[in-house]
């Protein structure tokens, strides 16, 4: 899984409280379902419990040897051929590395794994999110009005969709862009 737009690789255990900084970064939780501050215990206990679902491959993406940000596929199902994914970037990361780890996240859920969908959530306020899965092929399949609540307001969910199909038409144009960063 290795270009010149960087890598994914496998998450290192010297590397699991990196990755609990990120996740727990303000601007990255403002745009996740949870949150509350994880604690070290808690996230060992979830790594723990998804490092052996063989229905979740969590990567680090990598460029030019620096450690970026998480990518996750999860619900993988082999038989229907579809998965769920979403990402987040170390604080701090260099613009364009979102769209370098979607595009390397689509290469590998198409090429790799042989999916024919991949879904993603994005919160209704994540309008830069949004756009950027849009600008992937990505297409708004569902809307769950007011389905997220954080405590003080209720935000809608856009549930987004993208086929392999679809992946092949858009692939060689965002290449083009993602090198171009």
């Amino acid at each position: 899984m290795t270009t010149n737009i960087g890598l994914l690789r496998e998450i290192r255990n010297n590397e699991v409280e990196l990755m609990l900084s990120w996740r727990n970064a303000p601007n990255v939780r403002a745009n996740m379902y949870t949150h509350h501050e994880i604690s070290l215990s808690e996230h060992l206990t979830w790594w723990e419990r998804t490092k052996k679902n063989k229905h979740h491959h969590y990567f680090m993406y990598e460029h030019h040897s620096v450690p970026l940000g998480i990518v996750a596929l999860t619900e993988i199902d082999l038989i229907a051929k579809s998965s769920s994914w979403a990402f987040y970037a170390a604080p701090g990361a260099p613009t364009g590395t979102g769209s370098k780890m979607e595009f390397l996240t689509l290469d590998y859920a198409f090429d790799t794994l042989g999916l024919q969908a991949l879904d993603c959530e994005v919160l209704s306020f994540n309008i830069p999110v949004l756009k950027l899965h849009e600008k992937f092929g990505f297409q708004v399949v569902e809307t769950v009005k007011n389905g997220h609540n954080t405590g003080s307001q209720y935000y809608d969910i856009y549930k987004l969709q993208l086929t392999a199909s679809d992946w092949k038409h858009f692939r060689p144009l965002m290449l083009k862009r993602v090198e171009q960063r």
